[in-house]
C-alpha cells in the first residue's frame, strides 16, 4: 500500500507503511488483557518518563515526516539484529525458544529468575506460539535493553548484537517521546494530534495521517499507545515482517517449484 506525505507543501509518497492486519491487532490485544503484561507495560511507561525527564524535552525529531525519513536507517539497524536471531535458534526453526532466551540472557551475563524470563517471553511471544519469532526478537532486545541491562551498563546490549543498536533502540525511543508530548510514558490521541506540530509550523503533518497512524498504533482501541505497541507498529511501518513474507513465500514457492520437477 503507497500512503502519501505532504512535507512543506511537497507531496512524496512513501511505499513502506502498511496497516497492521486485524488478527496481528487482535493478538496483542487479548496479551494485553492480563496482568503481567499490564505490569511490564508499567514498567516500560515509567522508563519513558524517566528518559525524557533526563532529556529535558529535547529530541531529533520535528515531526511525523521526520519520523518517517529515518525508515530506511530504522530498518537497515533492525535488520542487522537477524544473524543475532539465528545464532540463538539453534535448531534453526525459526523461533527463539525459552531455553534459547536463557542462553541469550547468560551471554549479556544478566541473572533473571525463572519468573522474570517467563514474562519477558510472554510479554514478546505476542501470538501465543510458545516461540519468539524475528519481530518479536526485536522488541524483546530492545526490553531487554530498557528494563533489565544496568543503566550503568548500556554498552552490554552490544554483546548480542552490532555497535549500532544501542543507536538504533535510542533513535526509537526518541520517536516515541517526540510523540508523548505530555511525558506521561503513553501516547495519548488528543494530546498528541493537537500539540503534534505546535513548536515547528514550517514542517507539519497532514491531520488525517497523524489520526491513521495513531489508530495503527492503538491495538486496543482504548486511545493511549504504549511503546510496546509503537514499537511492533515501528517494525510493520518499516517493512520487517513484509520482508519476511516475502522470503517465506519465496522459499516455499522454491520448494513447490522442486517438487514439481522432480
Amino acid at each position: 500500500m503507497i500512503m502519501c506525505f505532504y512535507m512543506q507543501g511537497t507531496s512524496q509518497c512513501y511505499s513502506s507503511l502498511k496497516s497492521l492486519s486485524n488478527k496481528f491487532r487482535g493478538m496483542l490485544c487479548h496479551c494485553g488483557s492480563d496482568n503481567k503484561y499490564n505490569r511490564l507495560d508499567e514498567k516500560l511507561e515509567k522508563k519513558m518518563i524517566e528518559v525524557k525527564r533526563s532529556s529535558s524535552g529535547q529530541s531529533n525529531f520535528k515531526s511525523v515526516d521526520s519520523i518517517i525519513l529515518r525508515f530506511p536507517q530504522f530498518k537497515a539497524g533492525l535488520k542487522n539484529i537477524k544473524g543475532v536471531f539465528e545464532h540463538h535458534d539453534e535448531d534453526s526453526n525459526g523461533i527463539i525458544d525459552r531455553e534459547e532466551l536463557k542462553k541469550c540472557l547468560e551471554k549479556l551475563q544478566l541473572s533473571l529468575k525463572e519468573q522474570e524470563i517467563d514474562e519477558l517471553f510472554d510479554f514478546c511471544d505476542i501470538d501465543g506460539s510458545e516461540g519468539i519469532q524475528f519481530n518479536e526478537f526485536i522488541v524483546l532486545l530492545c526490553l531487554i535493553y530498557l528494563l533489565v541491562i544496568p543503566s550503568s551498563s548500556p554498552d552490554m546490549i552490544e554483546k548480542v548484537g552490532s555497535p549500532e543498536l544501542k543507536a538504533t533502540f535510542d533513535t526509537i525511543v526518541d520517536a516515541f517521546l517526540f510523540l508523548d508530548k505530555n511525558g506521561d510514558g503513553k501516547l495519548n490521541k488528543k494530546d498528541m494530534l493537537k500539540s503534534l506540530n505546535e513548536s515547528y509550523p514550517r514542517e507539519k503533518s497532514p491531520a488525517h495521517v497523524t489520526k491513521n497512524r495513531f489508530k495503527e498504533m492503538d491495538w486496543d482501541k482504548n486511545g493511549k499507545v504504549s511503546f510496546r505497541e509503537f514499537l511492533f507498529s515501528l517494525i510493520r511501518w518499516v517493512g520487517i515482517d513484509t520482508d519476511e513474507e516475502i522470503t517465506e513465500s519465496n522459499e516455499i514457492g522454491t520448494n513447490e517449484e522442486i517438487t514439481d520437477r522432480e
